[in-house]
């Protein structure tokens, strides 16, 4: 077995393990590459488009591709060569290099944060809008103040329990 890239001391004490040690290896080796934190690392600097470098698992080699989707947890490239998709985890990508004209060093520094409203902001009786779990945006009113979240009331039976940092107030206009 020959591997590009990899220390043949390596492949030599993998050999001599036992398929046990294999598959321990093996579990560890994935929950390791499915950590979020390594995936973000790779596709912080990736875009629909863009030339990346990634590992033919056939034979191990790097070839390149153009990049056409990303999802959560993998991503689509077109194979330079072949012209054919692959649908792989962003651990087979090479990370890309930061483009130093897209983000340049000297970054004005940003605004400061608007503060988040509070308890103290909101009365019953207003009128207020937020986001439901699926991005709709609900407008209701105050009838009710608890110590950490408000009882709205959209006008349609129903009653929501939000968070005030996650209220906004509406203007009739």
């Amino acid at each position: 077995m020959n591997a590009p890239g990899i220390d043949p001391r390596v492949l030599d004490a993998l050999q001599n393990a036992s398929s046990l040690e294999l598959f321990q290896l093996s579990t560890l080796i994935e929950r390791l590459l499915a950590d979020p934190r390594r995936i973000i690392a790779v596709r912080k600097d990736m875009h629909l488009g863009q030339t990346v470098r990634f590992v033919d698992w056939r034979d191990g080699s790097l070839r390149e591709g153009k990049v056409v989707a990303m999802r959560e947890a993998q991503v689509t490239l077109q194979d330079l060569r072949e012209r054919k998709e692959w649908k792989l985890p962003y651990a087979a990508i090479e990370p890309p290099q930061p483009d130093p004209a897209a983000h340049p060093q000297a970054v004005a520094p940003e605004p400061p944060a608007v503060p988040r409203p509070t308890r103290n902001d909101f009365r019953c009786g207003e009128k207020v809008a937020f986001e439901d779990k699926y991005l709709q945006t609900v407008v209701g009113t105050i009838v009710r103040i608890n110590s950490r979240t408000a009882t709205i009331d959209p006008g349609d039976g129903t009653h929501w329990r939000v968070g005030f940092a996650l209220l906004r107030h509406v203007v009739d206009v």
